[in-house]
């Protein structure tokens, strides 16, 4: 699976960002699919899943309330609205593809990645 990632972009605090992953390369629907993001010097810290058909999502609790994860299997792609971002929201944004985890929350879980996408939020 390849997955490019897009929709990064800088934002005043408050705004609004919609992040899209396409997938390409096999059945997108066998897939769970998660964000994540990164800060420097930081690890890579879990933000939202989705399951196959879209009927299950898991949120960190830093974002609970103000990001939503939707998928569309026709166009084979995974989003992340963001509203309310924070200066803390500022990282780059992976998205992920699995099939084999349980919690999916955790980096292991996960086979496939795109390359990032840059979210700066300014206060």
């Amino acid at each position: 699976v390849q997955l490019q990632a897009c929709g990064g972009g800088l934002v005043q605090a408050g705004g609004s960002l919609r992040l899209s992953c396409a997938a390409s390369g096999r059945t997108f629907s066998a897939y769970y699919m998660g964000w994540f993001r990164q800060t420097p010097g930081k690890e890579r810290e879990f933000v939202a899943a989705i399951n196959w058909g879209g009927g299950a999502t898991y949120y960190a609790d830093s974002v609970k309330g103000r990001f939503t994860i939707s998928r569309d299997n026709a166009k084979n792609t995974v989003y992340l609205q963001m509203n309310s971002l924070k200066p803390d929201d500022t990282a780059v944004y992976y998205c992920a593809a699995g099939r084999y985890g349980s919690t999916w929350s955790h980096e292991y879980e996960y086979e496939y990645w795109g390359q990032g996408t840059q979210v700066t939020v300014s206060s």
